[in-house]
């Protein structure tokens, strides 16, 4: 069994538009977090780095970071870009080994007026306690530490939605 946290939120928006704001506008709505950061180098700028394929607009391309100095982190590749519906990218920080990986899956669910967006970060059991990605924290602290960055991460995308005007 995998190592995983799970977070749901609803969002005032439909499916489609909750996955394009989730999207197009992480490097608004991300918030970093010091304790989780992905390169030494502090915070930069997320964005999904599109696929040139025309009609699979997000599938094979990449969740980067982009620091102030121009150079780019790549967090993780998307392994599924289904929009409306779900979204799945791998996700690393710098320090990880080639062993070490975990997965990020983002579900879009109408339910009534509203969307529940719930993500599911799973595969920490690849990244030992003693690394500095986990700051030593028994398996259970950790997930809860980062499970409750993900429901900021979440709120903060439900305040982008209702505040983003959909595209015309």
């Amino acid at each position: 069994m995998s190592s995983r946290v799970q977070v749901s939120l609803p969002v005032a928006a439909t499916p489609k538009r909750a996955f394009e704001v989730f999207t197009r506008e992480i490097g608004r709505w991300w918030r970093p977090n010091g304790l989780f950061q992905f390169t030494p180098q502090g915070a930069g700028v997320l964005s999904f780095e599109q696929a040139a394929a025309p009609h699979t607009p997000g599938e094979h391309g990449r969740l980067i970071e982009t620091q102030p100095d121009g150079s780019v982190f790549e967090i993780g590749r998307v392994t599924a870009w289904e929009p409306g519906e779900r979204l799945a990218f791998g996700w690393r920080q710098a320090s990880f080994t080639d062993a070490q990986h975990t997965q990020v899956e983002v579900r879009f669910e109408a339910v009534g007026d509203e969307t529940r967006v719930t993500v599911e970060h799973r595969g920490w059991d690849t990244v030992p306690q003693e690394h500095v990605a986990r700051h030593h924290f028994p398996e259970r602290v950790f997930l809860l530490r980062h499970g409750e960055w993900w429901q900021v991460l979440l709120a903060s995308l439900r305040t982008e939605v209702q505040s983003a005007a959909p595209p015309g």
